[in-house]
């Protein structure tokens, strides 16, 4: 794969850029403080703007790797941070990526993590040269799984307690596509 790091993408609603630790505020008071959002996270609920700074700051220090790829959503009509998506596995023998994403409860159902994904697997297909994306979701979150379906994953199966988050042991539904899949949904 020919890693490039974190770039800065635009759509019609999102800016999609790395994180600072200024973003702190905006992203505690919509994600990381979210108990909604954190039941299906593995970090733990933060209780401070403090908590969220130390993390974002760890956050800033691994942009220096080029294999590190973690954007922070952003609303371009108000500059709000208000999620968070990223390949934190590499798979470079394989020339995968896993995909993870979160957004603030308040903006769940408004079509906006498919608009930032989409623009994540063309990167990583087309520049990055990844052959598969892949990612998966607590089957107790259907929802996650619907996102995956708007981009044009497809699933790849169901694994028994395969995963851990904020509330223990999950079953693990698995989705993925590979690039000969991506190209044929470009061509239409």
């Amino acid at each position: 794969m020919k890693h490039q790091g974190t770039k800065t993408f635009e759509t019609e609603r999102l800016l999609l850029r790395r994180f600072t630790v200024e973003d702190a505020p905006y992203f505690f008071q919509n994600v990381t403080s979210d108990p909604e959002v954190n039941r299906f996270l593995t970090w733990p609920l933060d209780r401070t703007v403090e908590d969220t700074k130390k993390l974002l700051s760890e956050w800033e220090e691994r942009y220096e790797s080029p294999e590190r790829y973690c954007w922070a959503i952003v609303l371009k009509e108000n500059d709000e941070v208000i999620g968070t998506i990223a390949t934190p596995t590499v798979k470079n023998r394989i020339e995968a990526v896993e995909v993870t994403y979160c957004i603030g409860s308040k903006w769940w159902g408004q079509g906006i993590v498919p608009e930032a994904l989409q623009v994540v697997m063309k990167y990583m297909f087309e520049e990055v040269q990844a052959n598969r994306i892949e990612a998966g979701f607590d089957s107790n979150n259907p929802n996650s799984g619907r996102v995956m379906e708007k981009v044009g994953m497809q699933k790849e199966g169901f694994l028994r307690q395969a995963g851990r988050n904020n509330q223990g042991l999950f079953d693990l539904v698995f989705y993925a596509m590979i690039k000969d899949d991506w190209l044929t949904l470009q061509r239409g």
